[in-house]
């Protein structure tokens, strides 16, 4: 078994061969997949998704490219949509100062309303973070200060420090088809550095298709190149990382059962 802990199934790419990309992640031996939510407003479409497929779980937030939009949604808003059985995590949500879609004052808000949001439900936040660091290592330092909450920083680009800042925290970290690509060498100098116990795969689909697939949609099946890149990384089997890394999913999911999915 692998999982394919964040993808983006309501996204167009995707949605119109929804079935097919699903249907293939099984085959591939893919037999979970979180489909994230990046906007709160559009909770319903994303809900629907995982209510329809026995194989998809999703979230509910707000992504930092949509925080002014969505600004000013309190946790409250947000831990009452998690009481759905399929929501089993809160984001995606963080700082986003790549593109700056979203003010970065009203990403810090969104932000920290999400991590209050993951601390009064035990759920994980499913972190966003790019060009970021130094911001959001001092609002993660600051939020732990006022209590224990799950997290994961998805799609993991960010530096060394940043990274076991996290570690030290508690938190676990989540990698994408960037870690096969060629340029990514300290991307992979840190997976092999990082604890066995806090490293999990996704694909971010429809977006960055591992190397062997670059320049072509992303999906959920593709996971397990991002799985060999890795083991290949640290040393040990595609079979250890497939185990290692579903492990710390369903620890780090805890809502989302372990048992088979009836077909």
């Amino acid at each position: 078994m692998i999982i394919d802990s964040h993808c983006h199934l309501d996204f167009p790419e995707l949605a119109a061969d929804r079935a097919g990309v699903i249907a293939r992640a099984k085959a591939a031996g893919v037999e979970r997949m979180v489909t994230i939510s990046t906007r709160v407003e559009r909770f319903a479409e994303i809900k629907a998704i995982a209510e329809e497929n026995p194989e998809v779980w999703c979230s509910v937030g707000t992504h930092p490219h949509h925080a002014d939009e969505e600004d000013g949604i309190p946790a409250d808003e947000l831990i009452e949509l998690t009481k759905h059985p399929k929501v089993v995590a809160l984001g995606e949500a963080g700082l986003d100062y790549f593109y700056q879609h979203g003010s970065r004052k009203a990403q810090e808000r969104g932000f920290r309303a999400h991590i209050a949001a993951a601390r009064a439900t035990g759920l994980p936040l499913v972190i966003h973070t790019r060009e970021a660091d130094e911001d959001c290592g001092r609002i993660l330092e600051d939020e732990a200060a006022k209590g224990p909450f799950r997290a994961v920083l998805h799609c993991y680009t960010g530096g060394r420090e940043l990274a076991m800042k996290a570690i030290d925290l508690g938190l676990s970290i989540s990698f994408t088809g960037i870690l096969t690509f060629k340029k990514s060498e300290s991307l992979r100098e840190l997976v092999a550095e990082l604890p066995a116990d806090r490293i999990m795969v996704e694909t971010d689909a429809p977006y960055l298709a591992p190397g062997k697939f670059r320049g072509k949609r992303n999906e959920p099946s593709y996971v397990v190149e991002v799985a060999k890149v890795m083991a290949q990384t640290r040393g040990v089997s595609l079979e250890e990382i497939s185990r290692q890394t579903t492990e710390n999913f369903f620890r780090l999911f805890s809502k989302v059962p372990a048992a088979k999915v009836a077909a």
